[in-house]
């Protein structure tokens, strides 16, 4: 196989597991702040798949969320979320997914999203389109901010921090139709991709978080930039992504804060 089929492979492997374990009572703990969960099924689902990827190409490197570390900067790397949306899964609410992509330097170069409960597979390969299930997938037409539909999170820090995104959405919910919050950065920005979200803004994520997500929101044809308007850098800790027609509006609403 390739590293793209290996990919998908290591993603539904693990897609598997996690939905065989959904429901269930887990053991979470917390890492970082009071409202970073992570299970056991974390674990094993990061377990299993780097298993896959490095039976199948030992040379490479990788960066995983519950491993982290520099990145190699000389060969090949995987960037890895085993299951983004732990909170969601410890209680049983159904979005989550698992994010793998493949980097050279900080150029993404395929990812690969999986929702385990759905089935729904988002793929892109840099230059080759994105797609939903083997089908092409594209951003929304919105031209019109107030017609949009758009998603958001906060920082695991926002008990403390002051720069949590609440005056970001505060803002935005009064020049939209409705906004959402669901948890799964990755998810979000594929439905971005897929045109169910017209667009999508976070702070204070990580290159797990962005890496396979934004690529497929490229590929679809939306926009990404940092929260400044500068281009998007998967290591810069916040994302734009939208359709081309909004992407200007909802940087004006952001910046403004």
């Amino acid at each position: 196989m390739n590293e793209f089929d290996v990919m998908i492979y290591a993603a539904k492997r693990a897609g598997n597991l996690l939905r065989r374990h959904f429901g269930q009572l887990h053991n979470s703990r917390t890492k970082a702040s009071a409202i970073n969960l992570v299970t056991e099924m974390d674990e094993r689902a990061q377990t299993l798949i780097l298993e896959t990827l490095q039976t199948a190409f030992p040379d490479y490197g990788f960066l995983a969320e519950e491993a982290p570390q520099a990145p190699p900067e000389d060969r090949p790397y995987w960037i890895i979320d085993p299951l983004d949306g732990t909170t969601n899964f410890v209680h049983g609410y159904p979005f989550l997914a698992i994010s793998i992509a493949l980097a050279e330097g900080k150029v993404v170069q395929a990812g690969v999203v999986y929702q385990p409960l759905s089935r729904e597979l988002f793929t892109a390969v840099r230059g080759k389109g994105a797609m939903l299930n083997n089908r092409p997938i594209h951003v929304s037409h919105a031209s019109n901010l107030a017609t949009c539909l758009l998603a958001s999170g906060f920082p695991y820090d926002a008990w403390e921090n002051p720069n949590n995104n609440s005056r970001q959405w505060s803002a935005m919910l009064r020049r939209v139709v409705s906004l959402r919050s669901d948890g799964s950065a990755a998810l979000d920005l594929c439905y971005v991709a897929c045109g169910r979200l017209d667009g999508y803004w976070e702070l204070d994520l990580d290159p797990w978080d962005m890496a396979a997500g934004s690529l497929i929101v490229a590929e679809a044809g939306g926009w990404l930039s940092n929260q400044d308007g500068e281009a998007f850098d998967l290591f810069g800790r916040s994302i734009v992504a939208s359709s081309p027609g909004i992407h200007r509006d909802m940087l004006e609403v952001l910046q403004s804060c």
